[in-house]
């Protein structure tokens, strides 16, 4: 990089850390302050916190990879403004009325502690594991391309950049993460955000201008099929035999996982808890549902570009206009290769602020499912401060797992990256049918809350374990017809018919909770005072935007069908 790019970087460090300094100044007094932000935060922070912790190495990494490698099949997943805007409309109203801190507490509220200790741990697990293992390993190694370092000698030892640049991302993002807690979170994604829109809007831009513009990179990626049935690399809906997207799972498959993710996962929710009010909390979602229409901007149609480019021959050289190494290399080669002197700066920091983002709230989320599911439900009545020092103990803590991980990551690499993307298609559909019919329904029971997560995350997690085993299975195995051989979509939606099936004649044989104990936590049981409060809570300027949401979703579909 040059000089300018490397003042540019450091402007972006020096006001990321001006605004943690501020924020550490301003103290945490209890959980409330620390983990929810004093639950005083604006639509602004909550919609910028919303983008900025989604986008991390899926986005940098997966889906400018998927863009260059299968063209618009993972936009479905990219157009869920709608999955939001749910999760302000509909969820909003309850999760404000039950005054919880996380997800788990509210399953607790609605169905029993069980439920909550469940979810709990693997929600735990799964951030531990997965997120944060997977955001970590990918920044090192985009940052290990970006700069086009291989290795840097300390002290006479060589070390691989790699390591550098992953361990330097845990530390730095775990500092501010533990002193300043959920408002660190939300307003370094103030500045984040328009950091990675900026960066990432160059990207396109200059791709574009490379290419010979729109109707050149869309002439060469539709000359490319994905499948033998006719469909090529601009199709949304694809063949029902399509082996990866088949439109027949594509459409409630990816649904399930955004509702999941969007509405009941609380590395999402918890930015929508901290909220002032009922109206800051939907007017933030609507916000971040703006912004969730960008991804397939500024990452996928870049992969595309790339793979794009690397079908045109420079007629001054004789060969492609870009040389991808992998797929997956498609963002950080783009940078590389593109960006003029300054913008490169910009892009770096949106790279890095992306992937801090992210895995500071997931940092945030972790330690506060621990202290609130487990520490305070063990050991009740002792200081708030007490467990403001726990919370930032539990941050501490899962910073070092994410370290102690890396090295795992690493050895496994890119095989492992793969399964671990397959995860939130395994997890989401048992969560996702327990939140349901717990807001649709007050028969809904208690047991049939428990045996919903039990029975969704045991078939999932076998279905993830044999996937790893699979050339070692017998082909003649009943478990190839029953389990592997489906797509992982229809996998998926057939594990949510069945959880939803089961939760249904097991609450049908099982007693019904309360309904004193309910109000308010289930579609048609709010009171009337409640239902003013929701009424009084948004207004034509909510409803006129969800509305042209929903109007750009419906036309992005109508073009790339």
């Amino acid at each position: 990089m040059s000089l300018l790019d490397w003042i540019f970087l450091g402007a972006f460090g020096v006001a990321l850390a001006g605004i943690v300094i501020w924020v550490i100044l301003k103290k945490d007094k209890n959980t409330t302050d620390y983990f929810l932000a004093g639950r005083d935060a604006t639509w602004i922070a909550i919609g910028a916190s919303i983008f900025a912790s989604n986008i991390g190495s899926e986005h940098l990494v997966g889906l400018a990879g998927a863009g260059a490698e299968s063209g618009m099949a993972m936009a479905h997943w990219e157009m869920h403004g709608w999955m939001i805007l749910m999760l302000g409309w509909l969820f909003v109203p309850f999760y404000a009325r039950s005054n919880v801190f996380t997800m788990p507490e509210f399953l607790e509220r609605r169905y029993n502690s069980q439920a909550r200790s469940f979810l709990s741990i693997i929600s735990l697990v799964s951030y531990i594991l997965t997120k944060v293992a997977v955001t970590v390993y990918a920044g090192g190694v985009v940052f290990k391309d970006v700069f086009n370092i291989e290795y840097i000698t300390i002290f006479g030892w060589s070390i691989d950049f790699f390591w550098i640049s992953a361990i330097g991302l845990v530390v730095l993002t775990g500092i501010y993460t533990t002193f300043g807690g959920m408002k660190a979170v939300l307003y370094t994604s103030v500045l984040q955000t328009p950091i990675l829109l900026i960066g990432s809007i160059a990207i396109l831009i200059i791709g574009l201008v490379k290419i010979g513009g729109w109707g050149e990179m869309m002439e060469i990626v539709r000359a490319q099929p994905v499948n033998e049935f006719g469909d090529n690399m601009t199709n949304l809906m694809r063949s029902p035999k399509d082996p990866d997207f088949p439109w027949t799972g594509v459409i409630l498959g990816s649904a399930i996982i955004g509702f999941w993710y969007w509405c009941t996962d609380q590395y999402i929710v918890q930015r929508v808890l901290s909220g002032k009010n009922m109206k800051q909390a939907r007017r933030g979602t609507i916000f971040g549902a703006y912004l969730k229409l960008t991804p397939v901007f500024i990452f996928l149609i870049p992969g595309m570009i790339a793979y794009a480019l690397t079908q045109k021959i420079d007629p001054s050289t004789g060969q492609p206009m870009l040389i991808l190494a992998n797929n997956d290399a498609a963002f950080s080669t783009l940078v590389k290769e593109l960006l003029p002197i300054g913008f490169t700066g910009i892009v770096v920091g949106g790279i890095l602020a992306a992937l801090m983002s992210s895995l500071a709230s997931l940092f945030n989320s972790s330690a506060m499912l621990f202290t609130i599911d487990f520490y305070q439900k063990y050991k009740p009545g002792l200081s708030e401060k007490h467990y403001v020092f726990v919370g930032r103990m539990a941050t501490i803590a899962v910073v070092i797992l994410g370290i102690l991980w890396i090295p795992v990551m690493k050895g496994l690499g890119k095989v492992l990256y793969e399964y671990l993307q397959d995860v939130q298609s395994l997890l989401a559909p048992g969560i996702a049918a327990v939140f349901l019919l717990g807001i649709l329904s007050k028969r809904t029971t208690p047991a049939a809350g428990i045996w919903g997560l039990v029975i969704g995350f045991t078939l999932g997690m076998l279905r993830l374990g044999l996937s790893i085993f699979k050339d070692s299975i017998p082909a003649d195995s009943i478990l190839h017809p029953v389990i592997l051989s489906h797509n992982w979509l229809h996998y998926e939606i057939y594990l949510f018919v069945i959880v939803i099936v089961s939760m249904i004649i097991i609450s049908y044989f099982t007693k019904r909770k309360d309904p004193a104990t309910i109000v308010g936590l289930t579609l048609g049981s709010a009171t009337a005072e409640q239902r003013a409060e929701v009424r009084d809570s948004y207004n034509n300027w909510d409803l006129i935007n969800s509305g042209i949401v929903i109007v750009i979703i419906i036309a992005f579909y109508a073009y790339f069908w």
